[in-house]
């Protein structure tokens, strides 16, 4: 490397998700279909467009900088979603920040609980980016394999990964990328692990509105005993179609959210302040666009499996109970995740997401997303059956 370009450590040791990768080298070849990243098809919904546009004609501030943690309406509006449905009670004045997306959030939270050589337990497979983020923390991410029958979490597991340099444990639930939803049972384990050891638990509810055949998760948030333990964080850019807006939030007891703030500041002051606007529009209006859309992944859930089933026994997969991802276990070759999601691309023109960007428990499968419409599905799984019956 040249002396005159020095990059730090921290950026060395990281590297942009397959997830984003794969799309950029789609678009070099040209017609390619989609079952790689994570965005769901559906428009953002009208009444959220209208009432931005409100706020753009009437209100100047709208083009300002928000106060620092975010418009005091659309925290009170978070602070009361939180009570009604993840049964956990915030100071909207202190203890909610809004941020530049989930992403935003998830960084703030481990480099505020990290250290240089502290180390975060991950169940594995698990979003790409959580790993990235601690290793730009200068932290050491540490993966425990998932029950691979369900994708259960393995608690035994995790306890025995637990050392005196463990700080945090993350936990997506429901699943990005397997689609799992954890038992509650489970989570009140780690709950009681995170409370023995002195742990934060960070749980990543982004996919909480989208579960298929049961209750919503339980929120670590939700227990009393966790409240200094625990740092919630959330998105509005999947439920309510706003990807684009790059709008989400994090919530935490007062002692955290001081903390938490000082990278926020320090980052990007505050969310951009017509994205809140969105945000506080998608919260507090109709909500029969979040069910219309969970209707349609909840079809696309069903035709993904129906296809799958099809694409037997070259692939194979646990059902999703949630989200919108499937871990497809490939038995058609023994190449590397890596090798098979280019090939396919190549071959069938059809964007995958290698299972090991997820983690070692990862490898040997392939991330799809049933985010795309029946139409993009169809044509997906066409020319995936098409690439499987040629191997």
């Amino acid at each position: 490397m040249s002396q005159t370009r020095r990059v730090a450590q921290r950026v060395q040791q990281i590297k942009i998700s397959a997830t984003k990768l794969m799309p950029m080298l789609a678009a070099r070849i040209g017609g390619c279909v989609s079952l790689g990243q994570g965005v769901p098809s559906f428009a953002t919904p009208p009444h959220i467009i209208e009432s931005v546009y409100k706020a753009l004609r009437d209100d100047p501030a709208t083009g300002k900088y928000s106060l620092q943690p975010g418009m005091p309406a659309l925290r009170q509006a978070i602070a009361e979603h939180l009570a009604e449905n993840n049964n956990f009670s915030v100071d909207p004045d202190r203890e909610v920040a809004v941020t530049v997306g989930a992403m935003e959030a998830l960084l703030m939270a481990l480099l505020t609980v990290v250290d240089r050589g502290d180390e975060v337990i991950l169940p594995c497979p698990g979003y790409a980016s959580h790993a990235e983020q601690i290793l730009m923390a200068e932290g050491f991410p540490v993966h425990v394999p998932l029950r691979n029958a369900d994708w259960g979490l393995d608690v035994e597991a995790i306890r025995t990964a637990i050392t005196d340099r463990t700080r945090a444990i993350i936990v997506c639930n429901p699943g990005n990328p397997t689609g799992t939803v954890y038992a509650d049972e489970d989570v009140r384990a780690l709950c009681k692990l995170a409370l023995e050891h002195n742990l934060v638990l960070i749980s990543d509810e982004t996919y909480d509105y989208m579960v298929y055949d049961g209750p919503a998760p339980l929120s670590p948030a939700s227990l009393p005993e966790m409240r200094d333990h625990v740092i919630v964080i959330n998105s509005f850019s999947k439920k309510y179609a706003l990807t684009g807006w790059r709008v989400g939030y994090a919530a935490a007891s007062a002692g955290w959210m001081d903390e938490l703030l000082k990278v926020h500041d320090a980052t990007a002051i505050c969310a951009p302040t017509v994205s809140q606007y969105a945000a506080l529009a998608a919260l507090t209006g109709p909500q029969d666009c979040v069910t219309q859309m969970c209707e349609a992944l909840h079809r696309r859930r069903d035709l993904t499996m129906e296809r799958m089933r099809g694409l037997a026994p070259a692939f194979d997969c646990v059902a999703p109970k949630g989200a919108f991802y499937v871990m497809a276990r490939y038995t058609c070759t023994d190449a590397p995740s890596a090798e098979v999601a280019r090939t396919i691309l190549e071959e069938a023109k059809v964007i995958t997401v290698p299972g090991a960007s997820f983690g070692p428990a990862g490898e040997g499968h392939l991330r799809l997303s049933f985010g795309a419409d029946e139409a993009e599905l169809t044509e997906c799984f066409d020319r995936l059956q098409a690439w499987a019956a040629r191997q």
